[in-house]
């Protein structure tokens, strides 16, 4: 190899500026998109470059000469193959990234000045024979990294139909980057409109620190959780959160105090990996505005936490996002309150065939996604692409992210979206990608559901992540649904979306479901009992993020998705609502009471079943979308928290959560570490110990031993009738009353601080010494027993 001195008078050619052009559009709703930089093999072959090979320290290694203001000098080795990414230490950076397809690869150095004015401030060339171990290129610098961003350019076959994307004109995210930038405020497009504009990942430095004192787990037992799932921008951007911060990690931060009071001790945040808000960006003629990709279900970096959801800005090139995000969950944890992500890793926002070349296509597509022989887009997220997730590297890549979020961030768990994508073979699959030999007649098809998922097997066998909270959405868009069967190793929870259909079709009033309603309050021991799990394997939810809110679960029987711009096509149809009688939030005095009695149900239910409950935001005041059961593309009020809503006097439905929900974590009986047996669990119906099962039951009640308050009744009449019930005698004992759902605030929860308490006790008490009480059509009670002084 020929030896080049290190002359400074080689090259005086300036960098030219790089340019832009459009891609094809993802598909017909996600247009304007803008690809990376372009014209890099013109400037290989017009602009005077010198590369020059130079030998430091016995390594070989290569440098491109560059003469732009800010050009900055760099000592270049030749680095080492691990950890993946761009790891700082007190000599330098190392940089290391994966691709077994690609030719050449050209690290690029940029400012962030050269980033908005679209061009690369330094570029290493990195030599195949010095600068490449096996599948991974790498390189050692040395020099000033202050405010410095990095990508990839990676050059080789570009061959859709055999899964390669290679294109050395574009510049690439490295998947590994712990912080991305891009554009500095949400929502604003970039220069000359641009949707997507440039995004780099930060340059680490040794010297980053951020002051956790003394921050450790909570490690609450997952029994004992309450999770709220929320969105980080939605809960504080409306105006009358009046919160220093709006919409940021700093935001949440403020309104702690309000979770905390309705008794949440584990928050679940929608996406917030890096993602483009603007990746919808389209005009909506329905609203007049635009669309936006608001809840964030389409992940550009899984490293980066979403930098516009910062009010740092680019401060730092992205580390402050970082440290915002780090500050919350402290915070957080100083609260009592435990931070699970809701993780996206079955695709990205690369979309299909004409989606952009972001990051994982263009450093090795046909490794990063599922593809069938010809190069086509499996596509099980109904999203476009399916990450490879049980290819060897990428699962080493979930891994390694999950890890970080872990040790760097300190979360307590994640909320995995679509995990039944995990249980799918990969599209590379054999024997010796999986187990290190062959296996005579193993011949698996792409997509087949594995019952020992590689993926699955290191994350619940690793010594980091088996210690964290893991919950499945054991589903996919592909048919698979495994609510019941995921693979979990004893310790994996689901998504218990059949918790859900049960409980909405019994409470309001279907015929059939008195017996699935009971498994419901056990914990869905039909679900998970066999399988060796626990009722907190069961997270149980009424509504979440993707359907109808709690209010208008009971507003509406019929999805109002015409705002979305789609003529309504989009949305599940099958809600199990029921509007109480008249459609829409005009209605009339009987129709509104009906409705707020069928919200306590709900709310009530939720809180007395076994397993872990999972509110959604909005849901403790009342929150409407106005029947619209899929607002992913809204950045507005529809999809914003209400804190003028949760405050008005006359929204007493708070207060009720609020104290169900202490009531909750006062029980010892209600987060049980089994299932309930014989023993501490009896079924009644209208009279004690005769449960009625029948197919046109609509009531269902239970006492429960508990070692705190003694023993509960619990019952729910889900018919159209009232009924008067005759309760347990238990001599020495009466039943006094504590939550009556047919009763007006703030008479639903006898709590001790209510007004003429005893007058309200004593109305009933002329049933309750017959030991028989009357239940209103459409709702549930909850009666305590205590001695009786007069026996």
């Amino acid at each position: 190899m020929e030896l080049l001195l290190n002359c400074p008078s080689i090259s005086t050619t300036p960098t030219p500026k790089l340019h832009f052009h459009n891609l094809f559009p993802f598909n017909s709703k996600k247009s304007n998109r803008v690809d990376f930089y372009t014209s890099i093999r013109q400037r290989k072959s017009k602009s005077a470059v010198t590369v020059m090979v130079v030998n430091t320290d016995s390594e070989a290694a290569v440098v491109e000469k560059q003469t732009n203001k800010e050009r900055r000098r760099f000592e270049v080795l030749s680095g080492k193959p691990l950890p993946f990414g761009a790891t700082a230490t007190d000599g330098g950076v190392n940089f290391a990234v994966f691709s077994s397809n690609a030719t050449s690869v050209i690290l690029c150095l940029i400012t962030l000045s050269d980033l908005h004015q679209k061009r690369v401030t330094e570029q290493i060339f990195l030599d195949p024979l010095a600068n490449k171990t096996g599948d991974v290129w790498h390189v050692f610098l040395k020099g000033d990294f202050e405010n410095m961003l990095y990508g990839y350019m990676f050059d080789g076959k570009f061959s859709p139909e055999e899964g390669h994307y290679f294109d050395f004109s574009k510049i690439v995210l490295d998947p590994y980057a712990k912080a991305t930038v891009s554009r500095g405020e949400y929502g604003v497009l970039g220069p000359e409109d641009d949707c997507w504009p440039p995004m780099a990942g930060r340059v680490p430095s040794a010297a980053d620190q951020f002051d956790w004192e003394g921050d450790l787990p909570l490690k609450f037992p997952q029994r004992d959780l309450v999770i709220y799932e929320m969105h980080v921008r939605g809960f504080t951007n409306h105006e009358s959160s009046k919160t220093k911060y709006p919409g940021t990690y700093r935001g949440v931060v403020e309104k702690l105090d309000h979770l905390k009071e309705l008794g949440v001790n584990c928050i679940e945040l929608m996406p917030c990996h890096e993602f483009n808000e603007l990746e919808y960006y389209s005009y909506n003629s329905v609203l007049g505005e635009y669309k936006f990709n608001f809840w964030g279900y389409s992940t550009v970096n899984f490293f980066s936490p979403m930098g516009r959801y910062s009010s740092a800005g680019l401060s730092n090139c992205g580390l402050g996002a970082v440290n915002e995000f780090k500050y919350l969950v402290k915070e957080a944890h100083k609260h009592g309150i435990e931070v699970i992500m809701d993780v996206v890793f079955n695709h990205t926002a690369e979309g299909n065939e004409n989606g952009p070349i972001v990051s994982f296509r263009g450093i090795d597509d046909s490794v990063f996604y599922m593809l069938a022989p010809k190069g086509e887009f499996y596509n099980y997220s109904g999203c476009g692409n399916t990450f490879n997730c049980n290819h060897l590297i990428v699962r080493q890549f979930i891994v390694d992210c999950l890890r970080y979020w872990v040790t760097e961030m300190h979360v307590d768990g994640f909320r995995f979206d679509l995990a039944s994508i995990f249980t799918r073979s990969s599209s590379s699959w054999d024997a010796v990608n999986v187990y290190g030999n062959s296996i005579e007649g193993d011949v698996i098809a792409t997509g087949t559901p594995l019952t020992s998922p590689p993926l699955v097997d290191m994350i619940s066998n690793d010594p980091i992540l088996r210690g964290v909270k893991l919950i499945a959405e054991a589903w996919d868009c592909g048919g698979l649904y495994q609510v019941g069967v995921f693979p979990h190793w004893g310790i994996w929870s689901e998504w218990n979306g059949k918790y859900r259909d049960m409980v909405r079709l019994f409470i309001k009033g279907t015929d059939g479901f008195s017996g699935a309603f009971a498994e419901c309050l056990c914990g869905s021991p039909n679900l998970y009992q066999e399988g060796g799990r626990k009722p907190w394997n069961s997270v149980n939810f009424v509504c979440a993020h993707d359907g109808f809110t709690l209010a208008d679960l009971v507003t509406y029987n019929n999805k109002h998705n015409l705002a979305n711009g789609e003529d309504n096509k989009d949305g599940e149809n099958h809600n199990n609502s029921w509007n109480c009688g008249e459609e829409g939030e005009f209605a009339s005095i009987f129709v509104k009471k009906l409705r707020k009695r069928q919200m306590r149900n709900f709310f009530l239910c939720l809180m007395v079943s076994q397993g872990v409950p999972m509110i959604y935001m909005g849901d403790e005041y009342g929150h409407t979308k106005g029947g619209n059961n899929n607002t992913y593309c809204h950045e507005n009020y529809i999809n914003y928290f209400r804190w003028d809503k949760k405050d008005e006097s006359s929204s007493d439905f708070f207060r009720f959560c609020r104290l169900v929900t202490k009531f909750r974590h006062e029980c010892e009986s209600l987060g049980l570490d089994g299932f309930p047996t014989a023993e501490t669990l009896q079924w009644h119906g209208h009279f004690p110990r005769t449960p009625d099962w029948s197919e046109t039951s609509r009531f269902v009640a239970f006492t429960l031993v508990d070692k705190v308050k003694g023993e509960l009744y619990v019952a729910f009449n889900a018919g159209h009738l009232p009924v008067t019930i005759t309760l347990p005698v238990r001599p020495g004992y009466r039943w006094k009353p504590l939550v009556d759902t047919g009763k007006p605030a703030p008479f639903d929860f006898l709590a001790d601080d209510v007004p003429e308490r005893e007058i309200a006790v004593k109305q009933y008490s002329h049933f309750l010494d017959a030991n028989q009480y009357p239940m209103l059509s459409y709702s549930s009670i909850v009666l305590l027993l205590s001695p009786d002084h007069d026996a």
